[in-house]
C-alpha cells in the first residue's frame, strides 16, 4: 500500500463469527454495502479464498448512477483479516475482538480522482451500515 492510505474503523457489538459472516456473505453484503439510503447493492458475489474474486454492484435507487466494486482476495484469515486488490489499489480489513465488540478496521489506497475526505466519509458510511446490519443479526 502507498503511504497516503486511508483508514476507517467501527466497533460492532456482535460475536466475531457473526461479524465475519456479515462481512463476507453475499446475502449480507447486499443488505449493507452502500453509503446512503438512496443507494443499494442489488448484487454481490464472493469467492472467499486467496485468489478468489469478489464483486458488488452499487446503484442509486433511482437508476441514475451505479458502479461495480470488484477485486481479488490476496489474503484470507477467517475471523481475523482480509486483504484484497481492486484495480491497482489494495485494501486490508482487520477484525479484532475488543471486549464485548469487534473492532473492524479498513485501510485502503485512495483513488486519484476524488478528495481524500470524500473517500474516507463514503467508506466510513458503508462501514457504519455494516455495523448496524451485523448487530441486527
Amino acid at each position: 500500500m502507498t503511504q497516503d492510505r486511508i483508514t476507517v474503523e467501527t466497533r460492532v457489538h456482535a460475536p466475531i463469527a457473526t461479524v465475519w459472516r456479515a462481512y463476507t456473505s453475499p446475502d449480507d453484503i447486499r443488505q449493507w454495502n452502500f453509503a446512503s439510503p438512496d443507494w443499494h447493492c442489488p448484487a454481490a458475489q464472493v469467492d472467499l479464498r486467496e485468489g478468489g474474486a469478489f464483486s458488488s454492484r452499487m446503484e442509486a435507487k433511482d437508476g441514475s448512477m451505479g458502479f461495480d466494486f470488484a477485486g481479488t482476495y490476496t489474503k484470507v484469515v477467517q475471523n481475523e483479516r482480509l486483504e484484497y486488490a481492486f484495480g491497482d489499489r489494495q485494501a486490508v480489513v482487520e477484525f479484532h475482538e475488543d471486549g464485548d465488540a469487534v473492532r473492524v478496521r479498513v485501510t485502503f489506497d485512495p483513488d486519484g480522482e476524488y478528495p481524500r475526505d470524500m473517500q474516507a466519509s463514503g467508506w466510513q458510511a458503508i462501514l457504519e451500515n455494516f455495523a448496524r446490519h451485523a448487530e441486527d443479526q
